[in-house]
């Protein structure tokens, strides 16, 4: 099986993240992809969380019954900040997958990924897909702290983002097609994100 890791906050699951997810696995020929909520993201604050059990209720239901998808909670029961170094050998150990694993990342995090924990150690593990996010995304450079090796991916550019998700929600505005039907219903379930009560 060979294995491609995409990682997040999950904040919630849109359909852009299934959608990047189906596309570089056929694009790189990956059989699973391993999606992995993340409990703290050292890069980013996590905003409006309704809290890790919930994230991963909606990613679970979102992919339940697709073959493609594997999601598991390793970052919510390891505690602390979620470092990715630490998942890629979880991964490699749980999953013992054909060849290396890749993991995804986007072009808006290539950047500073000299500053992750371990960057050399992740490369040397998994073989690093740089997905695009947007059309001026910053991709990693030979002049950046260090020269990391890489793939670009030629996904294509989906405008939708969990922070739009979140903001449609609380504003009253189109949100209902931006997320997976089983998240969607968690969602109004739940009254998540100030979804405002029905009348």
């Amino acid at each position: 099986m060979r294995l491609l890791i995409l990682g997040g906050s999950y904040n919630p699951v849109h359909v852009g993240h299934l959608i990047l997810a189906e596309e570089l696995a056929s694009e790189y020929g990956y059989d699973r992809v391993l999606l992995v909520p993340a409990l703290e993201p050292p890069h980013k604050a996590l905003v409006e969380d309704p809290g890790a059990e919930l994230r991963l209720t909606m990613l679970r239901a979102s992919v339940e019954g697709d073959t493609l998808f594997i999601v598991d909670d390793c970052e919510l029961t390891r505690q602390g900040p979620s470092y990715t170094v630490d998942t890629i050998r979880y991964a490699i150990t749980a999953y013992s997958p054909e060849g290396k694993p890749a993991l995804a990342i986007g072009d808006d995090l290539a950047a500073g990924f000299g500053s992750w924990r371990e960057p050399d150690t992740i490369t040397a593990l998994a073989d690093l897909i740089v997905a695009r996010r947007s059309s001026t995304g910053a991709a990693l450079k030979p002049g950046d702290r260090m020269s990391f090796p890489h793939l670009r991916a030629s996904n294509s550019l989906i405008p939708i983002s969990s922070s739009m998700v979140r903001d449609r929600i609380k504003s009253g505005g189109a949100w209902r097609r931006l997320v997976p039907d089983a998240a969607a219903r968690i969602i109004e379930e739940q009254r998540l994100y100030g979804l405002a009560a029905c009348d």
